[in-house]
């Protein structure tokens, strides 16, 4: 049995899997944020609960925002800032007593989206996330690749181009992440509000901004469209690095359809002449890839 955890900075989901990754079991509680011990009894808890419903001991597979340091261990965590500075992963195995595995929320979505029918066939997978902000993660055969230093999947923090920033006379902002230019600034959801302050639209939201967009409004349509040249230039380089052969989308963002539709077209002003762009794919289990990618931890 595989226990998977999708931990927010509100809640902790738990669910538990079969062997055929059927969903069997599955509890919610809210997650304890401000205390480092309540935090590490909660999900005792839930684990003691999943082990005595279900009469087994499942192995123990952990998403969650932040990042682990690749040398120290210990997390970083602005959702769930009790964790900070805490080896989690070394602390959770003593207090559960079998291994655990730990990794970003964002690795977790493109493991489960890179494990479906959808994906079956393709061997290289990238989970794109646009919401918040903008991450994802990198598969290969079925198996989550993080790199030596914990940083493949971070497109989000990778520089737009020089040309898309003289097309557009795009203005260089400075990322939280202490970088400038990030394609996360441009492409998440506070990205698209600020290209359309950057526009002088006066959409103050992405709904109300969809909403012009479909009305027909000149001035959402050339907004909407600077957004999916940007969005298909990432992708577009990621390809020619990766060869990828399917990007899977999640994220608040995923789910605006002219997203699959524009983006194809739009990557091959990006690629070469006679590529062609790689598969644009709406996420199979959407929220629910967290915690059935987390449970998938062990074996990738």
């Amino acid at each position: 049995m595989r226990y998977g955890f999708d931990i927010g900075g509100t809640k902790i989901e738990m669910a538990a899997f079969d062997d055929r990754l059927n969903q069997v079991f599955c509890q919610r509680v809210n997650t304890p944020t401000g205390d480092y011990q309540q935090f590490l009894n909660c999900v005792k808890t839930l684990v003691a609960q999943a082990d005595m419903t279900l009469h087994t001991r499942g192995t123990i597979g952990i998403g969650l925002p932040g990042v682990t340091d690749p040398v120290s261990h210990r997390q970083l965590s602005v959702n769930v800032p009790c964790l900070s500075g805490h080896c989690l992963e070394d602390d959770l195995t003593h207090t559960l007593e079998r291994p655990v595995a730990i990794e970003n929320d964002c690795r977790c979505f493109a493991l489960s989206e890179a494990s479906t029918e959808q994906t079956r066939g393709h061997d290289i997978v990238f989970g794109v996330i646009i919401g918040t902000g903008a991450g994802g993660g990198l598969v290969l055969n079925k198996h989550l690749y993080k790199g030596k230093n914990g940083l493949a999947g971070e497109w989000g923090h990778t520089p737009i181009s020089a040309q898309l920033v003289q097309r557009y006379d795009l203005p260089l902002f400075t990322c939280t992440c202490g970088l400038t230019g990030c394609f996360e600034r441009y492409v998440s959801g506070r990205g698209l509000m600020a290209l359309s302050l950057h526009v002088n639209h006066p959409a103050t939201s992405v709904p109300e901004l969809l909403m012009h967009y479909r009305q027909g409004c000149p001035l959402a349509a050339r907004l909407i469209t600077l957004y999916i040249d940007i969005l298909a230039s990432a992708l577009a380089s990621l390809q020619l690095m990766l060869d990828v052969d399917a990007f899977v989308f999640g994220g608040g963002l995923s789910n605006i359809p002219e997203i699959y539709q524009l983006l194809p077209q739009a990557m091959r002003g990006w690629l070469f002449a006679h590529s062609n762009p790689a598969a644009i794919l709406p996420p199979v289990f959407g929220d629910s890839s967290g915690v059935r990618g987390a449970a998938l931890l062990h074996t990738s």
